[in-house]
């Protein structure tokens, strides 16, 4: 079952592919989906992200378009992100930042309840980051040269396969 979204980078490193983690295997593996341009903010991408997931039943019928549980860094707790995961029944596992804490407590009452977040669960983001991590060692998807965002999907794609081979998990 696919259980983990992690989508691109932010800050001064490039734009990072789109990765879906397979818990089950502890393997994480590129997604087809959009990776925004170097300069832009990620946030925008997680809604047309979580549009395009399908996920393979076992035996026949059409697949399903809901994960049981989407997982992000602190880039993305948007009221926007987590009210579209509470639309579709889709537990959010996404920590909130330290500002937003503050002024949910300088609020007091009027401020609300946090959200839900389970640490434990959020531990398993690790085998995400650890996939960026082989990934960023090919030049060509860690400086993003390419212009066409199909060409650097292929090019994602190509070092995708390549460490899959190298790193077989049974």
């Amino acid at each position: 079952m696919w259980s983990q979204i992690r989508t691109t980078g932010r800050g001064p490193e490039p734009a990072r592919p789109n990765v879906l983690s397979r818990q089950l295997y502890g393997q994480a593996v590129t997604f087809p989906g959009s990776s925004p341009p170097g300069q832009h903010g990620d946030c925008p991408q997680f809604i047309p992200l979580m549009d395009s997931i399908r996920i393979a039943r076992r035996g026949p019928g059409r697949p399903r378009a809901r994960p049981g549980r989407a997982m992000a860094d602190k880039a993305y707790p948007s009221a926007a992100s987590r009210a579209y995961l509470r639309r579709r029944r889709v537990k959010a596992i996404i920590p909130v930042k330290e500002d937003q804490k503050a002024h949910r407590r300088s609020r007091g009452r009027a401020g609300g309840r946090p959200p839900a977040f389970d640490p434990s669960r959020y531990k398993a983001r690790n085998t995400v980051e650890r996939c960026f991590g082989k990934l960023k060692q090919f030049r060509a998807v860690a400086t993003r040269y390419d212009k066409r965002e199909r060409i650097y999907q292929g090019t994602v794609d190509i070092a995708s396969i390549m460490i899959w081979l190298r790193d077989p998990v049974p």
